[in-house]
């Protein structure tokens, strides 16, 4: 009895679930004027058309400015937390000198050499990988 009970609350809530997804709004949709939209398109495009490159210039820096303004909290903070985010530029001349470095050493090495720093190297990347990631790359 009392499981007969469960089941019949369980098919009556899904029932009603099914039913409140199903009443859509039946409204029409707003109508728009496509001649009109076309207009106001093609004469702002005449109008970036006839400006001097100094103004595209100003246009495009203002329309860049417009949107970073229209951003949501939300997008300012996933843009800062970013991985891509630039380096300071010391910190940029630092690292383009490690890399150098590093790459005067590999031209350095023997083929034997490269291909013993190679596997190395796959084998650190795949011990720093969690099970799933393991999972996903066949290993």
């Amino acid at each position: 009895m009392n499981k007969k009970l469960i089941a019949a609350l369980f098919a009556g809530a899904f029932a009603f679930a099914s039913a409140s997804a199903m009443a859509d709004d039946k409204t029409a949709p707003i109508p728009v004027d496509q001649a009109k939209l076309k207009a106001e398109r093609d004469a702002a495009k005449a109008k970036f058309a006839a400006m001097t490159p100094e103004e595209k210039a100003a246009t495009r820096k203002a329309m860049a400015a417009k949107r970073v303004s229209e951003l949501t909290a939300l997008e300012i903070a996933a843009g800062q937390e970013s991985d891509f985010n630039l380096a300071a530029p010391a910190d940029a001349a630092k690292f383009k000198a490690d890399r150098d470095a590093a790459k005067a050493t590999f031209d350095k090495m023997t083929p034997e050499e490269r291909a013993a720093t190679k596997k190395s190297a796959q084998s650190k990347k795949l011990s720093d990988l969690n099970m799933l990631e393991r999972m996903s790359v066949g290993q």
